[in-house]
């Protein structure tokens, strides 16, 4: 643990996420307090172990078509209590690699099927934190394709409402301009407004 922090308290006792309290002395040395939120158990939070393992996996799938179209979803999330622009997301399950828990996680979501595409640079696809002034959760981004059915068959869970959506660059644009979209699928929205029909992953070489 790091010379900073003086003392981790757990406050919540949820299976999913919990909020911690960490006890510290600032620089000047008045004694002070953070929260945080973590999906790991105590023994697990990166405070403590310092690794940089995917937790959860952000699918970057477009359709296997002339034109590729990008798998959008838009989907209920009750810290809005509104539906927001996002890309196929969700947690790694043990014994999974993130190519795996990706395919698992669009067939959930979209109905599709998922084929990962395993080109360009490595650091392309490296875990990097989400959102590190509060969660010590990282997550990676997977890249791939998916065949087109007529009817692909979803397996939402109850408590969740997700509509699925094949953008195309206008659409794309569109949601980037006038829709709240979460910040992760946002740039590779972006990325995906650069691609080429030719080459549609070229800017995983960077």
């Amino acid at each position: 643990m790091g010379t900073h922090i003086e003392s981790i308290t757990k406050l919540t006792d949820n299976r999913f996420l919990n909020l911690y309290r960490l006890g510290f002395h600032d620089r000047s040395g008045s004694e002070r307090e953070y929260f945080f939120a973590s999906r790991n158990p105590e023994d697990s939070l990166k405070i403590k172990t310092h690794e940089l393992t995917p937790e959860g996996v952000c699918v970057y799938a477009i359709t296997e078509e002339k034109q590729p179209r990008l798998v959008v979803i838009r989907e209920y999330r009750f810290p809005l209590d509104e539906e927001i622009y996002s890309l196929p997301c969700g947690l790694i399950d043990e014994g999974e690699t993130a190519g795996v828990a990706a395919a698992r996680e669009l067939l959930e979501e979209t109905g599709y099927e998922f084929s990962e595409y395993t080109g360009g640079e490595a650091f392309m696809r490296r875990p990097f934190f989400l959102a590190p002034g509060f969660s010590d959760e990282p997550g990676s981004a997977v890249f791939g394709t998916v065949q087109l059915t007529e009817k692909p068959r979803p397996e939402n869970e109850a408590s969740e409402w997700i509509s699925v959506i094949l953008a195309d660059k206008e659409e794309v644009r569109r949601i980037l301009n006038e829709e709240k979209v979460s910040v992760r699928a946002a740039f590779l929205m972006m990325n995906y407004l650069r691609s080429s029909e030719e080459a549609p992953f070229a800017f995983l070489e960077a």
